[in-house]
C-alpha cells in the first residue's frame, strides 16, 4: 500500500513538472525568469495557493506563469512502520517563473506569508536577481528524476529489537545499513557468540 502511495506521489510530481513545461510552451515566456521567493517557514503551500489566486484575480497570468514548491518524496521507516512523506527541498522558499515588472513584483511581494525575494536589494527598491537557468534546470530535474529517499529511525551502533521472523524478540546492535536494498545488518548474541543477521528495515525497531 505504501509503495503504491509512493509511486502515486512520484507520478503526481512528474505530472506536475510535465504540466509546467507544457504550459510554458503555450505562453510566451521568452522574457521570463525564475526567482526564489522567501516565505514564513511551513507556509509554502499557503503561499503557492494564495499567489496563484492573486495571479488570476489580478489578471497577471500573462506576467506570472508558474509557482513551484521544490519537493522530494521520502519513505520513513520507524518502529516497523513505513510511511511516505513529501519533504520540501528548500523549506521557507518557493520558486516563481515570472516576467519581472513593477506590477508583477508587487503581486508576489505582497502575497500573504511572503517575506520577500531572495537576492533582493536591501532597500527593496531595486528588482531582485533571477536564478541562473542552469540552477533552475538542476532543481526541476532533481524533482522529476531523483529517486525516493529512505529514512530509517535507527543508525549504526543503535540497539534494536527484531520484531518478526525466526529471530523475533532478539536484541542486537546495528552494524550496517543498506538503504539501496532496504536491509540492515544486526549483531545478535546466539549460543554465546555474536552472530550477524541481515533483516528488512520493517523487521526491526529501535530500543
Amino acid at each position: 500500500m505504501n509503495e503504491e502511495i509512493a509511486l502515486s506521489n512520484e507520478n503526481n510530481q512528474s505530472a506536475e513538472i510535465d504540466d509546467l513545461q507544457e504550459e510554458s510552451e503555450k505562453i510566451d515566456t521568452s522574457n521570463a525568469d525564475w526567482y526564489i521567493v522567501q516565505t514564513y517557514s511551513g507556509h509554502e503551500k499557503k503561499v503557492k495557493a494564495n499567489l496563484e489566486q492573486r495571479i488570476k484575480s489580478m489578471d497577471m497570468t500573462d506576467r506570472i506563469f508558474q509557482v513551484v514548491i521544490p519537493t522530494q518524496n521520502e519513505i520513513e521507516i520507524r518502529d516497523g512502520q513505513k510511511k511516505t512523506i513529501t519533504k520540501n527541498l528548500f523549506p521557507g522558499y518557493v520558486l516563481v517563473h515570472m516576467e519581472m515588472s513593477d506590477d508583477s513584483w508587487y503581486v508576489v511581494r505582497n502575497t500573504p506569508a511572503v517575506t520577500g525575494f531572495a537576492a533582493e536589494n536591501p532597500d527593496k527598491k531595486a528588482q531582485p536577481t533571477p536564478l541562473d537557468p542552469t540552477e533552475i534546470d538542476k532543481i526541476l530535474n532533481q524533482m522529476e528524476h531523483k529517486p525516493t529517499q529512505i529514512k530509517v529511525g535507527f543508525e549504526v551502533g543503535n540497539a534494536v529489537r527484531v520484531t518478526s521472523g525466526p529471530f523475533s524478540d532478539f536484541i542486537g546492535n546495528v552494524e550496517s545499513i543498506n538503504t539501496d536494498k532496504g536491509l540492515v545488518r544486526v549483531m545478535i548474541s546466539m549460543f554465546g557468540r555474536e552472530t550477524p543477521i541481515e533483516l528488512d528495515f520493517l523487521q526491526v525497531e529501535k530500543q
